[in-house]
């Protein structure tokens, strides 16, 4: 009988060394703080045959145990080290094992008062990391079936409190990096708004829709994307490529990036004060003849020659300010209709006299040349500026050492402008090495950019005609489709404007 019950302790401890295996790898693979503690608790309890249990964690900045997450409690616990048996286990680094919790002065019993729950047994032993510092407790509480915790729990509970530490100290760290990452991101985009405050929050919009059409995927049963999920760390990959997307516009310069019209400011500021001096000129040249008049008709005329004049001045004047008026029009963001571009090169012949007499250009060639931008205010050079944003971000994203889950950020983020049909800059890549991310960022960017409020450089359009817009560039092969009819039938701009409300 005796070796019996031995061979059945024997076999009953080789189970729970076996399950501290499992435990050990399952808490070594889990990198989400609020799914370790509870799969710590729940495997502690296993293993000490305990009706309960509670893990703190040390903060030693403030020098206190922090629980947040205790079985029989749904709210978080805080004291300090050294109070309690918890906090002294903390102190000291020594196990706690009190058979009889209400015959021990240090047990406290307001818990038990507060809760309903009776505590008997207590087992705490001290969590140590591998430099054997203190790093947190476990406490177990009432041995099952009456009994009371012994040696062998002790060992046990210590050695599942060392994996713990280590797993509870990787994920801690994993938070932190997942912390600095969600900094940087978010400082990174408040540089990208303070560079162009026009488009501020243009990256965030951008992120949401394209997270949530990825979501939309999941419940895409037919058609190519059938088979498409996205785990919680990809969606994060996703995030950040989004939010970081026009990151490269800070490697853009300002004048052009918040370009509003044609001209730049200071180019229309010495273009009206040139339309000013050929104004004084007409004025002069009209005197100058007034006095060759009254010389050759004498006083007598006078009155009739400043009438003559008055109204020949007044046409004069009339075409000039028709013509400045005209090139204002020029000047904004707006299509000319058919055959103004051809007055442009008329209006160039036209001359004034300088103060020294010598006879000027009304309008400059390269006045001319940025008057007669066909599509928005920007010159084929500058359009180039600002496509080069891109190749910026891709730059400054390839630069950082981004986590093995997050290593497509910068490939991701490459790629939203690029078309299905090789159209699209700045590699003119074919469809199918554009990855699917990017693809669907070019959905969101492109509606978030015809819908956004007015800016300087263009009005905002409707939802419906956004969509109009979108689904004609799918039909010439530039867009993705697919893609966009589950961003219209998922309704995810509803989606997301309820989000955020």
């Amino acid at each position: 009988m005796l070796f019996q019950s031995d061979d059945t302790a024997l076999s009953r401890r080789l189970l729970k060394l076996t399950s501290l295996l499992d435990v050990a790898k399952a808490m070594s693979a889990e990198r989400d703080l609020d799914l370790l503690l509870p799969l710590i608790l729940y495997e502690a309890s296993k293993v000490v045959e305990a009706d309960r249990c509670s893990l703190f964690i040390m903060d030693r900045e403030r020098n206190e145990l922090w629980s947040k997450v205790a079985q029989g409690s749904k709210n978080e616990i805080r004291l300090p080290v050294g109070s309690g048996i918890a906090g002294q286990v903390a102190s000291t680094g020594a196990v706690i094992n009190i058979p009889d919790a209400y015959a021990d002065e240090r047990f406290n019993r307001s818990f038990d008062t507060s809760s309903g729950y009776h505590t008997q047994t207590i087992l705490c032993v001290p969590m140590r990391d591998a430099s054997g510092d203190v790093t947190g407790v476990i406490q177990a509480l009432n041995k099952r079936n009456g009994r009371i915790f012994d040696a062998e729990d002790e060992e046990l509970l210590l050695a599942l409190g060392a994996n713990a530490a280590g797993a509870i100290e990787n994920a801690l760290l994993h938070e932190e990096i997942n912390r600095l990452f969600e900094g940087f991101v978010s400082a990174s985009v408040v540089a990208i708004e303070a560079r162009d405050p026009s488009t501020a929050g243009h990256s965030e919009r951008v992120a949401n829709l394209t997270v949530a059409l990825a979501q939309a995927l999941e419940h895409t049963a037919t058609g190519p994307y059938a088979n498409i999920r996205f785990s919680p760390m990809e969606l994060q990959e996703l995030r950040y490529a989004s939010l970081l997307h026009d990151f490269g516009k800070v490697g853009v310069r300002e004048a052009v990036l918040v370009k509003a019209e044609k001209l730049y400011p200071h180019e229309l500021d010495m273009l009206r004060a040139r339309f000013q001096v050929a104004r004084k000129d007409l004025q002069l040249q009209s005197y100058r003849r007034r006095i060759a008049a009254v010389k050759l008709r004498g006083d007598k005329a006078m009155a009739e020659i400043e009438a003559e004049e008055e109204a020949r001045l007044g046409e004069e004047l009339k075409r000039l300010d028709e013509v400045l008026e005209f090139t204002l029009v020029c000047n904004r963001p707006t299509v000319l209709a058919q055959g103004g571009f051809e007055r442009l090169q008329d209006l160039a012949q036209l001359t004034y006299a300088d103060a020294f007499g010598q006879d000027r250009p009304l309008l400059q060639p390269q006045e001319v040349r940025s008057l007669s931008i066909t599509r928005g205010t920007l010159s084929p050079d500058e359009r180039r500026e600002i496509e080069s944003h891109v190749d910026h971000t891709y730059r400054f994203l390839s630069q950082i050492p981004w986590t093995r889950t997050l290593r497509r950020v910068p490939e991701i983020a490459y790629a939203h402008h690029e078309k299905l049909d090789g159209t699209g800059y700045p590699r003119a890549i074919p469809s199918k090495t554009i990855p699917v991310q990017s693809k669907m960022m070019a959905i969101a960017d492109i509606y978030d950019a015809l819908t956004a409020s007015d800016r300087p450089y263009k009005k905002a359009v409707p939802h419906t005609l956004a969509v109009d817009i979108l689904s004609r560039e799918a039909s010439s092969g530039q867009l993705d489709r697919d893609l966009l009819t589950v961003f219209n039938e998922a309704e995810i701009v509803r989606k997301v404007m309820n989000r955020a409300k």
